[in-house]
């Protein structure tokens, strides 16, 4: 709970006055001439606020009809002209849009996310401080808000009513809030935190980067200091969530040294002397294009993909024609999306002729997209096959991020030459049949696999949706018992992420790997859909999945040419998809409940299967394209 007084509501707030990027001149005394004001913080760098912009753009237009008056607030001193007048250009923003680059509203109003909102009425008493709702935050969006907490603020006061709910807390980048002493620390911009964000954060945090927004400079961490103390306190950045006792385990780990992060925090809090350029590092830089190199081969979804502005979109499933003759072998692979902004991850699968393909990605994956891990290289010696005549499934999770826009995600592939030493292959283990509780705030949920040949395991990657809390895999052999091999105390959905061990583990025929997924279905999960449901498994985002995928290979295996079809069950024989054309066509059938001829998505009701079968990006699906689809 918030106590509102805490937050000053109540208060008689100073005759705080501004000019806005046009000319105009806000001042907060002008109140009295309105029911109500609102200053709303925003900004064109937190990905919270440009999801938001354009709902502030609807409720001004909706009250300014009422008596009240908004004002726009941007108080990071990064963000570009060019940008912000690009937002009030899209969204329709009518009222002052003040750039405080001077940082006098923060220390005023004593401003804690870039996100908040607040509402004074005639007699510049602030009545309302917080979110405008309860539909984005950091990392997750809901389908639509539960809580409205500025419309039901604003049409209290404009009906004369009391307002039920006066504060609360607001998503968003926090704000810098100094320390009350400097702390003391020879510790410079160049000669220490240049090189520790240069090593860990600008891959992504740089221009053309797929982060919201550039660490590349010393103004860049000033202006995100406040949100850069939070997550690298919590853990949250670098994305990284294992143990912190398997620091050396892994050959990818990603994050801050003790040292470093100490380093980086103590820099923040002190008066951030840059030191002498001198001492500065080497500019990192970055391809231009593919990090791969070259690729011997692109494929590109058929189609460009519109994404919304705002809301929830469900996954999306494209089939891509590969038109291999004859067996290739693949020694890196890379996945751009056109507009990664949007894209929160892809996941390619191959579907062999004549196979069926699980649409959930149950049965492992060929390539995965997350922003930090875009490319795999493959050790020497080491690729992965897509067999004659395959298809490429591609499975894709967008996030709007506040503006119209479209993807048409690529796919680079480099060939090995020759046969490889050893295939690379990756089992995802799985439970179809989770069941996870009303309003349950741990409930875990197991699955296993027992290894039917020696394998030397490479990586692993959990995979769970918005309510996944935690995972953990364990091997257990007769030798030495059970085992934790992998253990993720804080799982994030946001972050799809490969664990990739330094040294390869064995396991031994007969062994069993265990996986087991903790979820948090509780109302004090701000990312939980619905808390009063029963989840069970299934493919979009308000559903859940409880899936392990390991990636491995068969030090015995005797890779030719001619290698037997692909399987990702560690020796089991795959499954076939046999359909007839007769069974296919007595499904479409059963499907078609007017008998129009067209299978609508509400008529098959699986959507994973209906974006795999359609080829044409319209809302229905043809028997021709069902019966391609099936192989036929």
């Amino acid at each position: 709970m918030i106590n509102p007084a805490e937050r000053k509501v109540g208060q008689l707030f100073p005759a705080i006055s501004g000019k806005s990027i046009d000319g105009r001149t806000f001042e907060l005394t002008s109140a009295k001439s309105y029911k109500a004001t609102v200053i709303a913080l925003t900004s064109t760098s937190c990905p919270v606020c440009k999801k938001y912009v354009a709902r502030l753009a609807e409720i001004e237009k909706a009250f300014s009809k009422k008596g009240v008056q908004f004002c726009f607030l941007n108080t990071l001193p990064s963000d570009e002209l060019e940008d912000i007048r690009s937002d009030i250009q899209t969204h329709g923003l009518k009222g002052p849009y003040i750039h405080d680059k001077a940082d006098r509203f923060n220390r005023d109003f004593d401003i804690r996310t870039t996100a908040e909102v607040f509402v004074f009425d005639s007699a510049r008493t602030l009545v309302y401080r917080g979110a405008v709702d309860d539909q984005f935050g950091i990392g997750y969006t809901l389908q639509a808000p539960r809580k409205t907490y500025l419309v039901d603020a604003l049409t209290a006061i404009t009906r004369n009513q009391p307002i039920k709910i006066t504060a609360t807390t607001a998503p968003g980048c926090d704000i810098y809030l100094p320390a009350k002493k400097p702390v003391a620390t020879s510790v410079t911009y160049h000669n220490r935190i240049s090189r520790i964000v240069q090593n860990h954060c600008v891959d992504c945090h740089r221009e053309e980067g797929l982060a919201p927004f550039s660490l590349e400079t010393a103004d860049d961490i000033d202006a995100h200091a406040g949100m850069i103390k939070t997550v690298v306190k919590n853990g949250t950045m670098p994305p990284w969530f294992t143990r912190e006792k398997d620091r050396n385990k892994w050959a990818n780990d990603r994050r801050l040294s003790v040292s470093e992060k100490s380093d980086l925090l103590d820099w923040i809090d002190s008066d951030r002397k840059m030191g002498q350029v001198s001492d500065a590092p080497v500019k990192k830089t970055f391809p231009s294009k593919w990090n791969i190199g070259e690729p011997d081969q692109v494929f590109q979804l058929p189609r460009k993909n519109k994404i919304q502005a705002n809301g929830f979109i469900p996954y999306k499933y494209t089939q891509i024609e590969t038109n291999f003759k004859t067996d290739r072998w693949i020694r890196s692979v890379e996945i751009r999306p056109t507009d990664p902004g949007v894209v929160h991850h892809v996941l390619v699968f191959i579907r062999q002729p004549n196979r069926r393909l699980e649409g959930d990605g149950a049965d492992g994956f060929f390539a995965a997209y997350v922003p930090g891990n875009s490319f795999q290289e493959f050790p020497d010696g080491f690729a992965k096959k897509i067999p004659a005549g395959s298809k490429l499934v591609v499975q894709l999770h967008y996030t709007p991020n506040g503006r119209s826009t479209t993807d048409q995600t690529k796919i680079g592939l480099c060939f090995y030459e020759g046969t490889p030493k050893h295939i690379l292959r990756v089992k995802g283990i799985a439970n179809r049949r989770i069941s996870i509780p009303r309003n349950a705030p741990n409930h875990p949920e197991k699955a296993t696999f027992r290894v039917g040949k020696p394998v030397k395991v490479l990586a692993f990657m959990p995979h769970m949706h918005v309510r996944g809390k935690s995972f953990r895999y364990e091997v257990e052999s007769r030798s030495e018992g059970r085992e934790t091999i992998l253990d993720v105390p804080n799982y994030d959905f946001n972050w799809q992420l490969v664990y990739r061990l330094a040294e390869p583990i064995e396991v031994d025929r007969g062994s069993t790997v265990h996986v087991t997924g903790w979820f948090d279905n509780s109302s004090n999960n701000p990312a939980n859909p619905d808390p009063n449901q029963v989840v069970r498994w299934g493919d979009q985002t308000y559903e859940e999945m409880m899936l392990g995928y390991v990636e491995y290979y068969d030090p015995n295996e005797k890779v030719t040419a001619k290698s037997k079809r692909e399987s990702s069950r560690l020796g089991t024989q795959p499954r076939t998809n046999n359909l007839s054309q007769s069974v296919a066509t007595r499904a479409f059938r059963r499907y078609d409940k007017d008998g129009d001829g067209k299978v609508t998505r509400e008529e098959l009701g699986r959507p994973q299967i209906f974006e795999t079968l359609n080829q044409d990006g319209n809302d229905y699906l043809t028997l021709e394209e069902v019966l391609k689809g099936a192989g036929r």
